[in-house]
């Protein structure tokens, strides 16, 4: 994941409209709404010329443990806090009884308590639920704890059976009798109890099976005890039997199932910012730190020795899910395993390298052993904890990726060449990824690559979140990308929301990098999965709660993509879309971010110096609009100040729409807080801006951002960082759509905003094990595009499979509806050339036989 000053741009709602000029007119999806005029293009595919193959891998998925991804979500546990190891570490309103309730049946009492002490089940599983049962009551009484689940509580089906499992201890000579039953919220029952006589003062694991009775998607699983005496609990866990190909300690079945039908090339795992953040130390004494990298040993063996971790996103990651799983899951779909092992620097907004040789030395043994853990014979050290877990032939490993993001490109290259040298002196057939930062320009980005190409890097990992203009914008990006140089792993990309425009921006990006399959050999959208009830992040791929999942239209784009790659590029050429190229226009504004900051001297002059604003704020500010509605704005000694340092995106907003070719000049001054200042210009609304960043990312660069419907882009930066305390004069010059800035009377930088957002982009690929042509169109703009297509050869079949995707721009899909989905029809096609018209707002995938 970028960094986190880029999140906030992800919570803005975006709206459905691309780009006003390519959308402006309505759909026939409209009700009432009058047709567009369809627009006249060519396709031309060229059979004689040879194009780059595409890997097997092309396309594969990205998952990390962010909006509850694991634990609640693919991993199919229903219990949770199931060893009760819940921290404020984890989340400030967590406690290690959360998710639990004390319950006494026929009048028992009791006291419930979790305990950190010598008794405990294990070293890495520290704390466990205590029962001091007083034997009141009569015959039948008991005292205990309820678990509520995940979100609205355990969903259990009619007829389908779920075991049970808990470690227990007893201090009763005679045994302890436990009760485990599953009710509704309001005490219903929905399963025949089940009892177990817990013996002895060892732990011991104690099972059964409930089977349900009726359907609930507010579950409750209680476990009270009998008689008197003292109980010990732990690993309180309910699994239902129906998990992914049957698996004990498996994968909720429908999420994973929805995985398989992309038909992935690859499983990247275990992240994103749970590799690149915390500590690098592993969880043992003396500090038994809770807030630590993904480590993958602390991942594997029974799941009553693996530790817990407070998760980067915010809250408890249990680790039953673990480095195992995840490779049986990827053998499983299809998919090559491609791990992610941490580097030690911190990336994901703590960016901090650490400095301890000994400690570089063990990663880099960890991650050999991994290797070994993956590839090795079933009687080598690692090879052989894989085998007794249940998987005695290799995995077959054969990539492997070393960091995440990393914003100091120096210093992580550095540890990364010493992973490398590592890797490739005792396994010289697995390929070391690298990456390049956290965004898809820039400083780091520039220095990253030139690195990675002067060491001559395999392949380097590029990462970026963009505005959906961005993505029609830059289906050229690879065009220019060295040959010969590292090949490109684009492992995260997304346009910032789950509507159908946004689907259409990812794939007519996607037509580029199958255009590029020499240089982009492997690509994953990101993130994979979301709990709709808890989502740190947005968009993602599939979405869920405890009861359904479905696919978003994102989904359904990279599903038709990903079962349709084909082989091999055949080259082809279309004709463009006929633009128009208006001036930037826009309003102007000020605004802060986690700082405190003063403005003075707002001016703003028409290209020919006429003046169309002048502010000192000698007059108060009631030519201002407070248009974000956030922060402390008021006018102090003369100058307009904004003073609550914890306030982001404080917006406030003058001037007219409509000015063009101007410039904007003002003096900024830095009071206080974490950044520096924002100067905007071509504002429409607080969606629809450009903004000059300076001492933005924690003080650390300034860029120029521009925002299309919420969605960032960084138009242009570099390091500058902003002094507090100092005056500058900032001065923005608009011509057309050429931006220039200068800072303190020197020219900074500039930037021409005029890359056409091409709406009708194609590819062609060859499916050698059918020989179909499969011709791929975007059309993501208002208007039919009626296509003259010649194929260059005569098709072996008369009749064209055809899949589209159609939908309105804003259409998403529920729960409850499905507003994006594929259809299939046929197409007459009497020779080589033909004409076919694709919709509006469309994806087509055309197969013509060979």
């Amino acid at each position: 994941m970028p960094h986190p000053h880029l999140w906030p741009r992800l919570t803005v709602p975006v709206v459905a409209l691309l780009l006003g000029a390519l959308v402006a007119a309505p759909t026939r999806a409209d009700a009432g709404a009058p047709e567009a005029e369809p627009t006249d293009y060519t396709l031309t595919v060229h059979p004689d010329r040879t194009g780059p193959a595409i890997s097997d891998s092309m396309y594969g998925v990205f998952y990390e443990d962010i909006n509850h991804a694991a634990d609640g979500g693919l991993y199919a546990e229903l219990v949770q806090n199931r060893s009760f190891e819940y921290d404020r570490a984890d989340n400030p309103a967590f406690s290690p009884m959360t998710a639990w309730t004390e319950t006494t049946v026929a009048g028992g009492t009791g006291r419930a308590e979790t305990v950190d002490d010598g008794g405990r089940l294990g070293e890495r599983n520290r704390r466990y639920l205590r029962l001091s049962l007083d034997g009141a009551g009569e015959s039948g009484a008991g005292f205990g704890v309820t678990n509520s689940g995940y979100n609205q509580g355990l969903t259990l089906r009619k007829g389908a059976r779920y075991d049970f499992s808990v470690w227990a201890r007893t201090d009763r000579a005679t045994g302890t009798t436990l009760t485990v039953g599953a009710t509704t919220a309001d005490g219903t029952s929905l399963a025949t109890p089940l009892r177990i006589t817990a013996r002895g003062d060892r732990w011991k694991k104690y099972t059964g099976t409930l089977t349900a009775r009726a359907s609930a998607a507010d579950g409750r699983l209680t476990v009270t005890a009998g008689g008197s005496g003292t109980v010990r609990l732990d690993m309180v866990s309910l699994f239902p039997r129906d998990t992914y190909k049957g698996r004990a300690n498996g994968l909720r079945k429908d999420l994973a199932e929805k995985t398989a039908a992309l038909r992935p090339g690859f499983l990247r795992f275990p992240g994103g910012c749970l590799v690149n953040t915390g500590s690098h130390q592993a969880y043992e004494a003396p500090g038994w730190e809770r807030k630590r990298s993904y480590q993958w040993k602390e991942t594997i063996g029974p799941v009553e020795q693996r530790p817990v971790n407070a998760n980067f996103w915010g809250y408890n990651q249990t680790y039953g899910l673990g480095y195992y799983e995840y490779f049986q899951f990827a053998e499983d779909i299809g998919a090559m395993a491609l791990p992610v092992v941490p580097a030690l620097v911190t990336g994901c907004g703590q960016n901090k390298a650490t400095d301890d040789p000994a400690l570089l030395r063990r990663h880099i043994q960890d991650t050999l052993d991994l290797i070994e853990f993956a590839n090795g014979p079933a009687d080598s050290t690692w090879g052989a904890k894989r085998a007794a877990m249940g998987h005695p032939a290799p995995f077959g490993l054969t990539h492997l990726e070393v960091g995440n993001e990393e914003n100091l490109p120096d210093e992580f290259f550095a540890r990364f060449t010493e992973f490398r040298e590592a890797v490739e002196a005792a396994h010289p057939g697995i390929t070391v990824i690298s990456n390049s930062g956290p965004d898809d320009s820039g400083a780091t980005f520039d220095r990253a690559w030139q690195l990675n190409r002067e060491a001559g890097v395999a392949m380097v990992d590029e990462h970026y979140y963009n505005s959906p203009q961005w993505f029609l914008e830059n289906n050229g990006r690879y065009d220019a990308y060295d040959r010969q140089g590292p090949k490109v792993f684009l492992g995260e990309y997304a346009s910032l929301d789950n509507r159908f425009s946004n689907a259409l921006a990812e794939a007519a990006y996607m037509t580029g990098l199958e255009r590029n399959a020499d240089v982009v050999r492997l690509a994953s959208y990101a993130p994979l999965l979301a709990d709709t009830n808890d989502a740190q992040w947005r968009p993602d791929m599939i979405w869920f709660d405890n009861e359904t999942s479905w696919g978003s239209a994102n989904y359904e784009v990279q599903k038709l993509f990903m079962n349709n790659v084909g082989d091999r590029v055949v080259p082809s050429t279309a004709s463009t879309t006929p633009a128009t190229t208006a001036p930037i226009t826009g309003a102007v504004g000020l605004s802060t971010w986690a700082t405190g900051a003063a403005y003075d001297d707002v001016e703003v002059t028409a290209a020919d110096g006429t003046a169309l604003f002048r502010d000192d704020f000698s007059g108060g500010d009631t030519r201002w609009t407070k248009a974000a509605g956030r922060g402390t704005w008021a006018v102090e000694d003369g100058a307009y100040v904004q003073s609550d340092e914890n306030a982001e995106n404080t917006l406030v907003t003058a001037g007219d729409t409509g000015w063009q070719n101007y410039d904007l000049r003002v003096r900024a001054t830095k009071t206080s807080g974490k950044e520096g200042f924002l100067v905007a210009f071509g504002v429409k609304d607080t969606g629809n801006t450009y903004w000059w960043n300076l001492g933005g990312w924690a003080n650390t660069r300034s860029a120029v951002e521009k925002t299309v419907d919420g969605a960032k882009q960084t138009m242009i930066e570099d390091t500058t960082t902003i002094e507090t305390g100092r005056a500058y004069d900032v001065h923005v010059q608009v011509r057309g759509r050429q931006v220039t800035l200068f800072l303190d009377g020197k020219w900074w930088g500039g930037f021409s905003d005029d890359k056409p957002a091409e709406p009708f982009r194609q590819v062609v690929t060859r499916d050698d094990a059918t020989g179909d042509l499969v011709v791929k169109v975007v059309n993501a703009q208002a208007a039919d595009a009626r296509t003259r297509i010649d194929l260059g050869v005569r098709p072996g079949s008369r009749t064209a499979r055809l899949t589209t995707l159609q939908a309105a721009p804003d259409a998403v899909n529920t729960a409850d509806d499905r507003a994006v989905a594929p259809r299939r029809s046929t197409l007459r096609v009497d020779g080589p050339v033909f004409t076919h018209t694709f919709p509006a707002h469309s994806v087509t995938f055309l197969r013509v036989e060979g």
